[in-house]
């Protein structure tokens, strides 16, 4: 089941990056962007879908890959777009990282427990 989050982390990455793209595409003006955008997005959902056969509980894993693309997203937008947050949103920002790992430990048990028969 790791490799399984592997893929879904490496969607919520590849997510933050098709948004990044959307940004700087202007509203689908600008065309390499927008085509990067594109590419990205598709990626990022085969990744999901990766995922999802491996037999990862639906919710929860789309959860943690909506969750990891909204951090990463965050932090690339007040790394290099200039976007601002105060400590109150820093704060929320660590309640969302704090329910992706809880989601992701809980994800993991009940792939555990699920395997065994009542």
């Amino acid at each position: 089941m790791r490799s399984a989050w592997g893929w879904i982390l490496v969607g919520g990455i590849l997510e933050t990056l098709w948004a990044s793209g959307m940004k700087l595409s202007d509203g689908f003006t600008d065309i390499p962007w927008t085509v990067f955008t594109l590419v990205f997005i598709v990626c990022s959902t085969l990744c999901l879908n990766k995922g999802l056969k491996s037999g990862l509980p639906m919710g929860i894993c789309y959860a943690v890959w909506v969750g990891i693309g909204a951090v990463g997203s965050i932090i690339v937008g007040n790394l290099f777009f200039g976007d601002d947050m105060n400590l109150l949103g820093w704060f929320f920002l660590a309640v969302v990282i704090i329910g992706i790992l809880g989601l992701n430990i809980v994800g993991e048990s009940d792939d555990q427990g699920g395997s065994e028969e009542d």
